[in-house]
């Protein structure tokens, strides 16, 4: 999807994230560290496989003991699963519980024409929902155009890519972004994505094959000018499959296809690893955000901007997108926490994907993406407070350092 000149490993990025008439600048500052290309990457790993997923020597793809062992206690067929026994949606074998998440790694799943068939994982509510409490909602923000970002991507907002997985109805596709790992520092493997995108909620479980592809199609190109696009183009920066995934309990227990009860706790944070390569996410990509946990209200948080690949019509997903708002408060029941609501007219595709403010002088990601009314004139995100720390910093300390 894109056929952009690679960045160099010495380049530093500096990625903006701005808006006319903003009152005040986001911008996207790479780390200190040097980004290396794909290229480079794939270079100095030639032919490798990612430690999740070793070839035998025989071609047939292996899985590491812990997973297969976990496969096993649910009576899955272990052998079979990378060669489709994953397409096994019964409901006895998807698990579901946080402690469950196995996405052992199948190299050369995701190649370009999956990933531009994937759909959008979109979560809608409705006006009756929207109304559920008005003593405590806003009123609905006027839309805001999403507006393309500049290209090349890798420049103007490095840390911000798409998140495909499988599901029962299809492959399907989220947004994500790239975030800091405060005990690994200029080396995270973490992103940050909604519960929705890894999780089904209530009434399902865990979603399988979860990738991340940082800086998808580059340079933007249209559906005509990818018709023979190769992988480089596409994911300038490789696949990077999630080895673990964590998501609220009340998303796991209460999550459902509008949101419900689960949309006010709707965030994930991945840990990856690249299918081919030994480089850390941060360092391929050379550009991480810090998350601001503060929860502040509405009223306090000052403007908030959100990117995404919006892939419902009337966009197709090749092309990232972002809207800048002052935010209001949605309710969506008197028991939940208010989430943060945004005009933007982005829909399905954009789920997932980071909003951000400026705190301090430094852009820091503070939402993500959760729900859309169905007529995609704004959109609603959770407040990250403790509960979502607690996550993150679990993730971090248990997961970080592989």
């Amino acid at each position: 999807m894109r056929s952009t000149p690679t960045p160099t490993a010495s380049r530093r990025r500096r990625t903006l994230l701005a808006g006319g008439g903003l009152l005040a600048a986001l911008a996207l500052t790479a780390t200190a560290c040097g980004g290396g290309s794909s290229k480079d990457t794939a270079s100095d790993q030639a032919g490798a496989t990612a430690s999740a997923a070793a070839d035998g020597g025989d071609g047939k793809v292996k899985l590491p003991g812990n997973v297969a062992d976990k496969l096993k206690e649910h009576g899955i067929d272990v052998d079979a699963w990378a060669d489709g026994g994953w397409q096994d949606w019964d409901k006895d074998k998807w698990l579901s519980e946080a402690k469950d998440f196995v996405n052992p790694v199948i190299e050369g799943l995701w190649q370009p024409e999956r990933m531009q068939s994937a759909k959008a994982a979109d979560k809608t509510v409705t006006t009756k929902d929207t109304a559920a409490d008005q003593g405590v909602s806003d009123p609905a923000p006027a839309p805001v155009q999403a507006k393309a970002e500049k290209t090349p991507y890798h420049d103007n907002a490095a840390p911000v890519g798409k998140v495909f997985f499988d599901t029962p109805e299809g492959s399907a596709v989220c947004s994500g972004t790239v975030v800091k790992d405060v005990n690994h520092p200029g080396k995270s493997n973490l992103v940050w994505t909604a519960g929705h995108c890894v999780h089904a909620g209530g009434n399902g479980g865990w979603y399988r094959n979860i990738v991340f592809v940082p800086a998808y199609n580059d340079l933007g190109k249209s559906e005509a000018q990818l018709s023979n696009a190769n992988a480089s183009e596409i994911a300038p920066y490789g696949n990077w499959w999630a080895d673990w995934a964590s998501t609220s309990n009340e998303w796991i227990r209460g999550g459902s296809d509008t949101g419900g009860a689960g949309a006010a706790y709707d965030y994930s944070v991945l840990h990856v690893q690249p299918e081919q390569g030994a480089k850390s996410l941060e360092e391929t990509v050379g550009a991480a955000l810090d998350i601001d946990f503060s929860a502040p209200s509405a009223a306090e948080s000052g403007t908030m901007g959100a990117w995404g690949y919006p892939q419902a019509a009337p966009y197709n997903g090749l092309k990232m997108f972002k809207c800048i708002d002052r935010p209001g408060r949605l309710s969506l029941s008197p028991t939940l926490p208010t989430m943060y609501r945004i005009g933007c007219t982005m829909t399905g595709g954009s789920s997932g994907g980071g909003w951000f403010r400026v705190v301090g002088g430094e852009t820091k990601l503070v939402s993500n993406t959760s729900i859309g009314p169905e007529d995609n004139t704004w959109l609603a995100g959770p407040q990250l407070g403790r509960s979502a720390e607690a996550l993150y910093q679990n993730m971090s300390k248990t997961y970080g350092g592989r």
